[in-house]
């Protein structure tokens, strides 16, 4: 029998694109709300996690008594995991493969932008200020720190290599690594930072990584770099950071991730002229829903097929095993 999977926040009327690939291996049923979702997840050995709302999922979660693997349609998992998801024996996956070209595009776009000067020509021609009295700025022997080197800070480092910037990286541990060459453990963190003209933030939400850009570490930043967060806004104190820019401590943020989004229209960060401000849309390119759809059938046509998947998450850790 064709396992029975549940498509959740989709619908007959609003069908992930190119869904019919699972529909040739399985059973498909979508839950397209919280009530939904709890009358059909039980008879449910796949869940398909298309749109993030952990806390229906976590409500409807002890009635998922055939459940054995839930696959993310994001690289991130914390929308995702709660505790008695971690505690089972359902598999996790991600969309790992799916986001990570268009983020590194978008943050060398960022770096761009702010050694060319555009963000203040951009700021300029807003009140029609004629500035020819400044330079540019090359990232050709810059120097990049990515602040979580998986995936996505693999990408951008490949692509700022190709533009001659100088890259190296802090991790979980220190180790020597094939893209990065030696990579900081956490030890080396505020001395990696004094160090660069560009620092990328790609750090998942979890217990450690919780606000590590704080006051103290925008401190040991050069007053003339550049802060990316291209990773989760709960890894950031987002007051220090505006305070940091408020008084020219670091030198600009391109940031596509907040603490609280979106994005309050309190926030200081919307007024500043040295930030970029992103509504948590760097990774969607035009056509990523069919791309991240059809991570999830390749996926299934292995499920059914008794092999091993991929893109597994380490539910304790909060991010891919590898």
């Amino acid at each position: 029998m064709k396992p029975r999977v549940l498509v959740y926040r989709a619908s007959e009327q609003d069908r992930p694109p190119g869904i019919a690939a699972a529909e040739e291996l399985a059973e498909v049923a979508f839950a397209p709300d919280a009530d939904s979702l709890s009358e059909k997840i039980g008879e449910a050995e796949v869940l398909f996690f298309y749109r993030a709302d952990r806390a229906s999922l976590e409500g409807a979660f002890g009635g998922a008594g055939n459940l054995k693997w839930i696959q993310s349609a994001s690289a991130g998992v914390d929308g995702l995991l709660f505790p008695a998801l971690v505690d089972s024996d359902v598999i996790v996956t991600n969309a790992r493969g799916v986001f990570e070209d268009s983020i590194a595009e978008w943050t060398i776009g960022a770096m761009l932008a702010f050694a060319t000067g555009i963000v203040t020509s951009s700021a300029d021609q807003r009140r029609s200020y004629w500035n020819d009295d400044r330079h540019t700025e090359r990232l050709a022997g810059s120097r990049l720190l990515v602040v979580g080197p998986g995936p996505i800070g693999r990408a951008i480092a490949r692509r700022a290599r190709d533009l001659g910037v100088d890259v190296e990286a802090v991790g979980t541990h220190e180790r020597e690594d094939p893209d990065f060459g030696h990579v900081q453990g956490p030890e080396g963190f505020h001395e990696a930072l004094d160090r660069a003209d560009h620092v990328v933030n790609t750090l998942p939400s979890t217990s450690s990584t919780r606000r590590l850009f704080d006051a103290a570490a925008f401190s040991a930043m050069k007053p003339t770099a550049r802060f990316y967060n291209v990773g989760r806004g709960v890894t950031v104190d987002e007051a220090a950071l505006v305070e940091a820019l408020s008084n020219g401590r670091i030198g600009g943020a391109a940031l596509d991730v907040f603490e609280v989004e979106p994005l309050p229209e309190s926030s200081a960060l919307w007024q500043m002229e040295n930030v970029i401000v992103s509504p948590h849309i760097c990774g969607d390119f035009e056509g990523w829903e069919e791309a991240d759809v059809a991570v999830f059938a390749r996926n299934l046509r292995r499920f059914v097929s008794g092999e091993p998947l991929v893109n597994i998450v380490d539910k304790s850790k909060g991010h891919g095993a590898g």
